[in-house]
C-alpha cells in the first residue's frame, strides 16, 4: 500500500487536477474542465491512505453509489491508470467526437499510446471511429467489444 505522501506525488503529477484541502486533513482533486457536473476525480484522500477515485464511467472497477472506487490498496501504476482513465471519461468531447456522436451515447475505448476509439450504435450497426474516420463496423455490440479487446483496447 502506498503512503499518503506517495499517493499525493502520483496525483499531483496530473497538471489538469486542482487540489482542494477539506476537513480532517483530507484532500480532494478536481478536474475543472469536466464536461459533467462531477468534477472530483480524487475524493477524500486521507492521511491514513484511504481515498476514492471517480470511476462511474470506467469498466473493471467496483463503484459505490457515488460512482467512486476505493484506492486504499492501489499501487502507483494502478493509481496513475485509474486517474488517467477518470480524467478521460470526464473530458469534453473533441470536435471530431461531437461531429460523429452528436447527442447519441457512445463508449470510449483506450489503447496503447492513449489512442481513443469511439464505439457508437448507428442504424442498427455498431461502428468504431478513430477521430472522424470509420474504422470498423459490426452487427452486434458483443462482436465490436470483442474486436476492441483483442486489439488491446479497454473501455473507459
Amino acid at each position: 500500500m502506498l503512503t499518503f505522501e506517495e499517493k499525493l506525488a502520483v496525483i499531483e503529477s496530473f497538471e489538469e487536477l486542482t487540489r482542494n484541502n477539506v476537513s480532517l486533513k483530507r484532500v480532494n482533486f478536481q478536474y475543472e474542465e469536466s464536461a459533467y457536473d462531477k468534477k472530483n476525480v480524487v475524493y477524500h484522500l486521507h492521511p491514513n491512505g484511504n481515498g476514492f477515485v471517480y470511476a462511474e464511467f470506467l469498466s473493471g472497477y467496483d463503484v459505490n453509489d457515488k460512482g467512486m472506487t476505493n484506492i486504499r490498496e492501489f499501487s502507483a501504476d494502478e493509481l496513475r491508470t485509474i486517474i488517467q482513465r477518470s480524467i478521460q471519461s470526464l473530458a469534453p468531447k473533441s470536435a471530431a467526437e461531437a461531429a460523429i456522436v452528436g447527442d447519441e451515447k457512445e463508449e470510449k475505448w483506450v489503447g496503447e499510446g492513449d489512442q481513443v476509439l469511439i464505439l457508437l450504435q448507428e442504424d442498427g450497426m455498431w461502428n468504431i471511429y478513430a477521430g472522424l474516420n470509420l474504422d470498423n463496423m459490426f452487427s452486434t455490440y458483443e462482436d465490436a467489444a470483442e474486436y476492441l479487446t483483442e486489439e488491446g483496447f479497454k473501455r473507459l
